[in-house]
């Protein structure tokens, strides 16, 4: 049992003040059992000679007036033992566990499995919890539908749920997978860690893993925002004037950021330079559009964007992207306008009118080499029932929309 015991220590790293304890009080756990009461025994484990004593004291008291025969003994038996013993004194002799029976035993070694997994749930959990953040790297040992189960070098079992994988990510046993660990659940005192790899905290750590200058605090890592396998922007600050940060984190030609986003899956990633000034730090964010001013109020995080009709959609991005992603890096609730000069005669291009009128519409007029709202204004009505074979009701209503567009702006 010792033996086991300090194996348990060495693979463990449970100390061994706990571990004497765990033997002691499953020791005193059988004994109360056994007896009603433990508060009489001493019980001293020495496992440096692998062995184990037990003691119980009993008062002295006169024949035939013994009441608890596991706190009291007859002055006949004391002085069976000890030929001088008196009344009222205490006599403390040694038992003999393996005496208690079979029953004592098993009930023992129930106890002490019990307690062991226990503590190697505690371990666990605290091991874990203490490194909810960090980035580990573990062997895939079998996937489900709802998550992929995972070991780590000492057989602990991790969770990686469907909902924290890239979407391209797709995993064979005996795999090795980067994640960071999410969070620990310890629900019923049986611990369950559970990573992620779709976090910006994981990006976060791929950063400060990968980029020296990151680790040593030189750029600061100032907001990470991730449409997990698809885009990312990341928002960095330097401390040393001699050092430009994007270029630090980007590297020559990329290098630097290469490793990351095969990691993430091709996961695009803008980095930019972080300002304390608002209207400046959503103008990086909003890039690579041009924005011509920026109205903010402070107060309720909203910011309004005004930019040229050929910068809206590089703004918006692919399925509204790029000012997601500006909106979770920056922290403000961000709207778009269009912005005219008459002067410069600006025109519209008909895709940016996909929220007001349906694709299939646009597509047929562009078919007719009309790409602005000009082009269509400027072209006979008929031309375009005829050419574009669309119903009139519904060239009424791209001209209207067209029309009102500018009128608004005007």
């Amino acid at each position: 049992m010792l033996e086991t015991f300090s194996e348990f220590k060495e693979t463990k790293n449970i100390d061994r003040t706990t571990l004497l304890g765990v033997l002691e009080e499953s020791f005193r756990g059988v004994i109360a059992k056994m007896f009603g009461s433990d508060e009489n025994y001493t019980v001293i484990v020495n496992p440096d000679k692998g062995d184990l004593e037990i003691t119980r004291s009993r008062e002295v008291v006169a024949d035939g007036e013994v009441t608890d025969p596991n706190r009291e003994i007859s002055l006949s038996e004391a002085q069976l033992i000890e030929p001088d013993f008196e009344i009222g004194e205490e006599v403390s002799e040694p038992v003999e566990f393996a005496a208690f029976g079979r029953r004592a035993i098993l009930t023992l070694r129930q106890t002490l499995a019990s307690k062991v997994l226990e503590l190697e749930h505690d371990a666990l959990y605290n091991k874990y919890k203490d490194r909810e953040g960090d980035i580990i790297t573990a062997e895939v040992y079998q996937t489900w539908k709802s998550e992929t189960l995972l070991v780590d070098d000492e057989n602990n079992e991790l969770l990686l749920p469907k909902s924290q994988q890239i979407p391209r990510d797709f995993y064979k046993k005996g795999e090795m997978v980067r994640a960071v660990i999410d969070r620990v659940d310890n629900a019923n005192g049986n611990p369950k860690i559970y990573l992620s790899r779709t976090a910006p905290s994981f990006l976060q750590r791929l950063l400060e893993q990968d980029i020296p200058e990151i680790a040593d605090g030189v750029i600061s890592l100032r907001g990470v925002a991730r449409i997990p396998g698809e885009r990312a922007k990341i928002a960095v600050e330097s401390y040393d004037e001699r050092i430009d940060p994007v270029g630090a984190c980007v590297g020559v030609k990329g290098s630097r950021i290469h490793g990351i986003v095969r990691e993430l899956k091709n996961e695009s990633i803008d980095v930019i330079q972080y300002s304390s000034n608002p209207a400046l730090y959503i103008q990086r964010a909003l890039g690579p559009a041009v924005i011509n001013s920026i109205s903010l109020d402070e107060e309720s995080k909203k910011a309004d964007v005004y930019l040229n009709p050929d910068q809206v959609s590089l703004a918006i991005g692919k399925s509204g992207m790029n000012i997601k992603l500006a909106c979770m890096l920056t922290g403000y609730t961000i709207d778009v306008f269009r912005e005219f000069d008459d002067d410069k005669n600006e025109d519209i291009y008909l895709d940016e009118f996909a929220d007001e009128i349906d694709q299939w519409v646009i597509d047929a007029v562009k078919a007719l080499g009309f790409d602005t709202a000009k082009d269509v204004l400027q072209a006979p009505r008929e031309m375009i029932i005829d050419k574009a074979d669309l119903e009139e009701d519904t060239v009424d209503e791209l001209l209207e929309v067209l029309r009102k567009e500018f009128e608004e702006e005007s």
